[in-house]
Parts: C-alpha cells; sequence; structure tokens
C-alpha cells in the first residue's frame, strides 16, 4: 500500500489472521512497520468491500455475473465510440494501480483495447515534473536518481517529510533509523519546509520557507555551486549547456532568494556552503516542490545541484537504481515522450501518452467537437484526490457511462454505472515493479498470496483481460491474451541484470524468490550512468528549451508575492502527510483513524490571534474555486501566512458507503485546491502554496 514496500511476517490460522508483524529477516525493511501494514486486516476483512460486479439499475446497485457485466459494458463502449470517436472515453488510474503489479502488466491490454488518447493518472496530481526532467536530462522518464541515504553524509530535503510518508519517489523503509545513522557518523539532515513535519522535528536544521518560492532558493543554490565547486565532473558523460545555465541564473542571488523565500541569506549562505564542503552531500525534494507551480523548475534544479556539486552517481550522494525487472538502460521500452499531442479545451500537452489530470472535468463539461461521453477508472478517486472536486462530481455526474474497477463504494465510484471489485492485496501475489526502481537500495522480493482466492472472484489482471477481450470483440478489433503476471515477472527476472543472462552468479528466477521470501539483497546502489544513460547522443544537455519562458519570468518577478496573488489573498495552503494515513483509501480502517482526529486546520498563533479566533473554532477557508468549513487548531510548526490542511479526507458525499470513513467524514481541501493553479510546463496540479483567504465562521 506504501512506497517503503515493507516485508511483513503475516500468521494465520484458517481463514483467520493471527498478526501482522516486520519481516526481520527482510534485508531492505529489517523488521520495521507502520499502522498501515497492520490495517491490512482492516483491509481484507471489511465488510464494506464489494466482491462481486454491481449494476446500478434504476438508482439501486444489483450483482450480477462477471460475463454479464463484461458483455454489457463492452456492448455500450462499442457504440459510443462508434457514435463519438475512441478519444470520447477516458481512462483514469488511481495510485493503487502501481502497487498491483498485475495492473501494471496487464492494463495495456484495457488501454489497447480503447483505443483512446484520453488517458489521465495520479502522476500528474504528485510526480510528473520528476519524470519530465529525468527524460530531458537522462533520456528516459524512469531513470530518476534517488537519494544514497545509507552512505550520504548531508542529506538537504526540501518540502518532503519521508518520516510520515515513509519515503515518496525514494522507496525507504525505516527510515527514521536510517537519517539517525547519518546523524551517528557526524552527518546532518537539514529540512527546508513551510512546516516543521516529523521529519524536520528530527534534524538538525529545520528553516522555514515560503511555500512556492523553493524554485529561488534552489536557482540561487545553483548558481553558488557552479560559481563555488571547481571539481571537474567526472560521470564518464559530457555535460553541455554549462555556458547557458551561467547565463540562465545571472539575477539569481542569494539575496533576492532571501527575500522571496523569508530565509536569510547569512543562513542560505551556511546551508549551502555545509552541501559543498560535504564529502557526501545529497538534495532531494518532494511534494511540497513537485506539486506547487514551479515544480517542474525544482526538479531540474535539484539534479543540476547533485550534477554539479560532484554528487550525481556517485556514493552518497544521487544515484540510479539497478532494479531486477524494469532495469532502464538503453533501448528499454517506455523511454516516454512530451507534447506529442494537447488537451482540447485548456491546451496543456500530454507526457508519456497521459494528459493531466487537472484538465479532466473540462473536458467532460465543454460542449463540442470531442468532449468526453465515458469514463473508466482504476482504483482511482479523483474527487478527493484531484483539484476541484466540487467541479469532478459535477462532471461525473453528466457522463453517458462510467465503469469502475474498485473495491469500495466511494466519492468517485458512486457515479459509476457498473464497478468491478478485484481480490484484495492478501488475496493475490505480488513483486513491486514500480518501487523497486526507486529504491534506496537494491532488492528483490516475490510474495505470495495469503489467501487463495474465493469462487466468484477475480484478480485485477483477469478483470483487464476479460473486459479487453469482451470490448475488442464488440470493436471486431484483434485481441492478443498476455500470459499470467507472475510468468511475465519470471521472464523479467532471468532476462534482467541478475538472471541468466547477466552472467553474474546469482540466475536471479521466481523460483530463487520463492524460496527466499524474505527477499535477496542485491547491494548497495552502484555507479554507472555513463553505461545507462538514454539520451541520443549520450550527453547530459542541462539547458531544457521549454523551461526558459518561465525561469525568465521568475527573474523579474516581485519580490516575496506570487503573481497569482490578489489583494484579497491571505494566506497559502499547503498540505500535510500523516503515518496513519495514505490519500484517500484508508479511512474506512478503524484502527488508522481511531485516537484524536488530524483533519483540521493548522495555523501560526499570530494568525490565529490577528484572525481573532479561539483555539479549535471554525474558520471559512475560500480560494477561486469554492470555500470549505474547517476547525482550526495553532501550532508553532507552520510559518506565519501558511495554512495546513491534510488531503483525503470529505467522506460525507451522499451514495458511498464507507461505514468507519463517514463517521469521521471530515471535508475535501481540494474543494479548494484551484484547477487553473498548476505547473504550465507539464499541467502537474499545484496543491501546495494555493492563495486563499481565512476567516471566523
Amino acid at each position: 500500500m506504501c512506497e517503503a514496500i515493507c516485508g511483513l511476517d503475516i500468521v494465520t490460522q484458517g481463514d483467520q489472521i493471527l498478526s501482522i508483524k516486520g519481516d526481520k529477516d527482510d534485508p531492505l525493511s529489517r523488521g520495521h512497520i507502520c499502522p498501515k501494514a497492520i490495517a491490512l486486516q482492516d483491509l481484507h476483512e471489511d465488510p464494506d468491500r464489494i466482491k462481486k460486479p454491481i449494476k446500478r439499475v434504476d438508482g439501486e446497485w444489483v450483482e450480477i455475473p462477471w460475463e454479464q457485466a463484461f458483455s454489457e459494458i463492452a456492448e455500450r463502449v462499442a457504440a459510443l465510440q462508434g457514435e463519438h470517436g475512441n478519444d470520447s472515453l477516458a481512462v483514469y488510474a488511481g495510485n493503487p494501480n502501481v502497487h498491483n503489479y498485475g495492473n501494471l502488466t496487464h492494463g495495456k491490454l484495457l488501454r489497447k483495447a480503447l483505443q483512446t488518447k484520453s488517458n489521465f493518472s495520479a502522476t500528474s496530481l504528485d510526480q510528473l515534473p520528476h519524470h519530465f526532467v529525468a527524460l530531458y536530462l537522462f533520456g528516459h522518464q524512469f531513470l530518476v536518481p534517488v537519494p544514497d541515504v545509507d552512505h550520504t553524509d548531508y542529506f538537504l530535503m526540501f518540502g518532503a517529510n519521508p518520516v510520515a510518508s515513509n519515503g515518496s519517489m525514494m522507496t525507504v523503509p525505516d527510515i527514521k533509523k536510517r537519517l539517525k545513522s547519518i546523524q551517528e557518523r557526524q552527518g546532518k539532515v537539514v529540512v527546508l519546509d513551510p512546516r516543521r513535519s516529523e521529519t524536520a522535528d528530527v534534524a538538525d536544521e529545520h528553516y522555514f520557507v515560503r511555500p512556492s518560492s523553493d524554485v529561488y532558493v534552489l536557482l540561487a543554490m545553483l548558481r553558488y555551486v557552479l560559481e563555488n565547486k571547481d571539481t571537474p565532473i567526472d560521470l564518464g558523460v559530457e555535460v553541455l549547456g554549462t555556458e547557458q545555465l551561467y547565463d540562465m541564473l545571472a539575477s539569481f542571488s542569494i539575496e533576492k532568494a532571501a527575500l522571496q523565500s523569508g530565509i536569510s541569506a547569512d543562513e542560505l549562505k551556511h546551508v549551502f556552503d555545509a552541501f559543498l564542503n560535504a564529502d557526501k552531500a545529497v538534495i532531494y525534494g518532494r511534494m511540497g516542490v513537485s506539486t506547487q507551480r514551479y515544480g517542474t523548475i525544482c526538479q531540474w534544479a535539484i539534479h543540476l545541484i547533485n550534477l554539479y556539486s560532484g554528487n550525481l552517481d556517485k556514493q552518497g550522494g544521487a544515484m540510479f537504481p539497478s532494479s531486477a525487472v524494469g532495469y532502464v538502460k538503453p533501448g528499454e521500452p517506455g523511454r516516454g515522450h512530451y507534447a506529442k499531442y494537447h488537451s482540447r479545451v485548456s491546451g496543456l500537452p500530454e507526457f508519456g501518452g497521459e494528459l493531466p489530470s487537472t484538465v479532466l472535468a473540462e473536458e467532460i463539461l465543454t460542449e463540442g467537437e470531442g468532449q468526453y461521453k465515458a469514463l473508466f477508472t482504476m482504483a482511482g478517486n479523483p474527487v478527493l484526490s484531484a483539484p476541484n472536486g466540487r467541479q469532478l462530481d459535477e462532471a461525473f455526474s453528466q457522463l453517458d457511462l462510467m465503469v469502475s474497477l474498485d473495491f469500495y463504494l466511494n466519492e468517485t465510484t458512486r457515479h459509476a454505472d457498473y464497478i468491478l471489485p478485484p481480490t484484495g492485496p492478501l488475496e493475490h501475489d505480488h513483486y513491486d515493479l514500480a518501487f523497486l526502481r526507486l529504491s534506496v537500495r537494491d532488492y528483490a522480493r516475490y510474495s505470495d498470496a495469503i489467501f487463495e482466492k474465493k469462487e466468484g472472484y477475480m484478480h485485477d489482471w483477469e478483470i483487464l483481460s476479460g473486459l479487453a477481450k469482451a470490448i475488442s470483440i464488440a470493436k471486431e478489433i484483434p485481441f492478443k491474451p498476455l500470459i499470467p503476471p507472475h510468468m511475465l515477472i519470471d521472464m523479467g527476472l532471468q532476462m534482467g541484470p541478475y538472471g541468466k543472462a547477466a552472467n553474474q552468479g546469482l540466475a536471479l528466477s521466481l523460483d530463487k524468490l520463492k524460496s527466499n521470501p524474505s527477499g535477496i539483497d542485491l547491494g548497495p546502489l552502484k555507479s554507472g550512468l555513463s553505461s545507462r544513460i538514454c539520451t541520443e547522443d549520450k550527453c547530459i544537455h542541462v539547458v531544457i528549451e521549454s523551461l526558459l519562458p518561465e525561469i525568465e519570468a521568475l527573474a523579474t518577478r516581485e519580490e516575496g508575492r506570487d503573481e497569482s496573488c490578489d489583494s484579497q489573498t491571505e494566506f497559502l495552503l499547503i498540505g500535510r502527510r500523516h503515518i496513519r494515513s495514505n490519500n484517500s483509501w484508508l479511512h474506512n480502517s478503524q484502527r488508522l483513524v481511531k485516537g484524536p482526529r488530524r483533519d483540521h486546520a493548522l495555523l501560526n498563533p499570530n494568525d490565529i490571534d490577528s484572525l481573532g479566533m479561539a483555539e479549535g473554532e471554525r474558520i471559512v477557508v475560500q480560494s477561486r474555486v469554492g470555500k470549505i468549513e474547517i476547525d482550526a487548531f495553532s501550532s508553532d510548526e507552520i510559518m506565519p501566512g501558511v495554512i495546513s490542511i491534510p488531503h483525503g479526507w470529505g467522506h460525507d458525499r451522499k451514495g458511498t458507503n464507507l461505514s468507519v470513513a463517514q463517521e469521521c467524514a471530515g471535508v475535501s481541501v481540494n474543494d479548494i485546491v484551484d484547477d487553473q493553479y498548476y505547473d504550465p510546463l507539464t499541467g502537474n496540479a499545484g496543491l501546495n502554496g494555493v492563495p486563499c483567504s481565512v476567516r471566523k465562521l
């Protein structure tokens, strides 16, 4: 369920789960466990889970056989696409898809049958800048470096809270102990964040930074590194564009960064010098810098700081994992592409065959040729996880057909005509395709199913195959089935860098992993970018032309002020992570939501006083797209002028069946996150730094 992919020791008796503990023999997670893993039992036993296909008939849900569901959906899809075109049907894939390898291996079957370019996913809600920059700098969207946490001496984090998130775009279980190990070897952990987070609490230094101003700090730091680090880059890869880069950064001084960020010039210089003087250093940025107006520029600057400081592809710096399956090297499929086509209404570019999720609602609501008439959702809840959720609610209610692959009747699937439920995470096997590509240590593990699937149940990949076959028949197009996921993984292991073909002596295979259920350690991260870079000329081109207009605009922006603010704007909105939560899809677990409520707003005590309100009083938070009412509490962990509200709540919509979540419904912060506030380069959602006003109720 989470990027840490911790190894678990699950004890059962018959159909009963007796205990869930951390697997002490797992070489990556080392016995670590968090509350989310224990909540797997709640998910498995949840009486609210849908077990059989259901269809909406006269406003009521009725169970139907699988073959009937496939046949009816296929007929409606063929008719609808025949009348309005293939692209009139959209597909949205949510975060849980990357935690289920059957979805990743067989999702392509459904997309091939649907033949639509109207594809969306959670990628453009939280991580698209990472893939964009990886494509342009290193030649492949999945060639993404991660911090070598276990060997660094100086770990500098921007807008990241791995102690609460268990890592993000960085598979790092047991992160708290790993951070303490840095300190035990006399290293430093430094955090820049508008909130003194759980990670900042264990860091050596924390600096408040104004939301969306990180870009000024990062560009000033990149300029400082270029001017003060004269050690030649030794990557075995030519770096092109350095002189032009100097010119681009001429306006980005430490003083300008201080005015924009709220961090003093002396403090910034202290951090920059400490980073440069460390033998092994790494800079890393996550949600706070990825999901904002300047997310792509921030991630680009982060990679270049690691590069020019001599910390890219070097032990203790930012390194490229060597995954046993899906090892990225020249010629590896899925390289990615950008702006081959654009969205119909706002003209935002596609990336890797997907459009930004910020435009999904307007493509449904805007009439005319190319209007979306149907939607497939796969394990996604965009009504709560995407910007302007109320607009998505309105859009989904107007669709001619909606099909959801999900085992919950939630805020999104309540709009569906059909819901097709897969088996749960303990009822199917697993190999982590996505997050082993981002692991801080090379490693492989295969997990057998804990429970056999019951009669009448289907795995995700079986549903995808069945749907794709039925739709292909209805549309009279060829259908070629795929072998089961575990067979594909076995082929990948044997042909990968540790398989028989690699001739390294490991001869990794599925059978070998099955005989080592705690996983196999493949060693620390390895240098070798020179043999893996996927750019056509095998060089790193540091200047990405599409970034230039935005960087030029930043150079002339008024100090300390975002151009999207107006005279009525008082606060900048940021999110908040919690170890007992995971987006919107674990709030139906009693053991995760019990205890003190966490779905409240946090404001600096000075702001609470200036609003003339008492602790815990209800406030109205309003943006361009809407307003919410929420309880507010004061905390000195929030910098002045900032309001923090966690996302994923808002379980008060009618028509859902989430009995536990409805008891602690909360409000959805994404009802006020502006769908027009996004990174203009990629269209990635701007979930942090959203301008808003706050007043007492």
